[in-house]
């Protein structure tokens, strides 16, 4: 993904619900959302040339989500392997804190710069591979945006995604209008003020395109928007609809995971 807001409330009866955008050249083959089918314990989107995942669930309970760090200077070791496996091995794995520790003591700079969320009801990893240093940290209870650098980088669209995060939320009740505000936010195509842009490296008129929340394009944009609650039983429910070039609707998918079924609405 490259634009994620999320509110991690650990002790409460939904720990974490988190919302997406991820964009992609429209050539490269994708799988919608759906059960997994070398897998059934797991659900998302698929990355067809690779074979990850952006964002993903396990019926026990897990969730993972990713995002690119967009820098041009980081030294990306060749023969890289795609970071969307990070999305499907967080999830198979046995072990995941150890499997996360071992990635922060040198094995995630074998992928170009990510971050990487896993989250169960009780815990929420962030995992930054960076040009400059690698961190792994548990996420602090509150309302977070992730992008393509560091968690809460003051890029204006995660600033305004996350600020209509808090606005569905923090209120006494607004919960209740989950995912309004910033599903809205998430659809919005203006681009930032020049003076307000990142400069990773990629130019201006590409920084231009890069810095809306919902990219419309002919070869490249918004491909999906996803939301998802995770509660404190592992229960997961996730959306996802899905756009063609110039942001053309093709699709939404409904899938709710009570951890020893699986049942849609397409």
């Amino acid at each position: 993904m490259c634009l994620i807001s999320f509110a991690w409330q650990p002790g409460t009866s939904t720990p974490l619900r988190l919302i997406g955008n991820r964009d992609e050249f429209y050539a490269r083959p994708t799988a919608p959302l759906a059960e997994w089918q070398d897998n059934p314990m797991l659900v998302g989107g698929r990355d067809l040339e690779a074979g990850g995942s952006w964002l993903a669930a396990k019926r026990s309970g897990v969730v993972a989500a990713l995002t690119n760090v967009r820098d041009l200077q980081l030294n990306v070791p060749p023969s890289a392997p795609s970071r969307g496996e990070l999305v499907a091995n967080a999830l198979q794995c046995d072990d995941i804190e150890g499997w996360l520790s071992a990635l922060n003591e040198g094995e995630a700079l074998r992928y170009a710069g990510f971050n990487l969320l896993v989250a169960t009801p009780q815990r929420l990893w962030h995992l930054h591979r960076g040009r400059d240093r690698l961190t792994l940290s548990e996420v602090a209870p509150g309302i977070h945006g992730l992008s393509n650098a560091d968690l809460n980088s003051p890029w204006p669209k995660l600033l305004h995604v996350r600020n209509a995060l808090e606005q569905d939320l923090l209120p006494a009740g607004a919960s209740k209008t989950w995912p309004g505000a910033v599903q809205r936010a998430m659809k919005n195509p203006q681009e930032a003020a020049d003076q307000e842009l990142p400069n990773t490296g990629v130019g201006l008129e590409l920084e231009r395109q890069l810095s809306a929340a919902f990219i419309v394009g002919e070869r490249y944009g918004t491909r999906a928007t996803s939301w998802l609650t995770l509660d404190s039983h592992g229960h997961i429910e996730i959306t996802e609809q899905r756009f063609g070039p110039l942001g053309h609707f093709e699709g939404e998918t409904t899938l709710s995971l009570p951890n020893s079924s699986l049942k849609s609405t397409s």
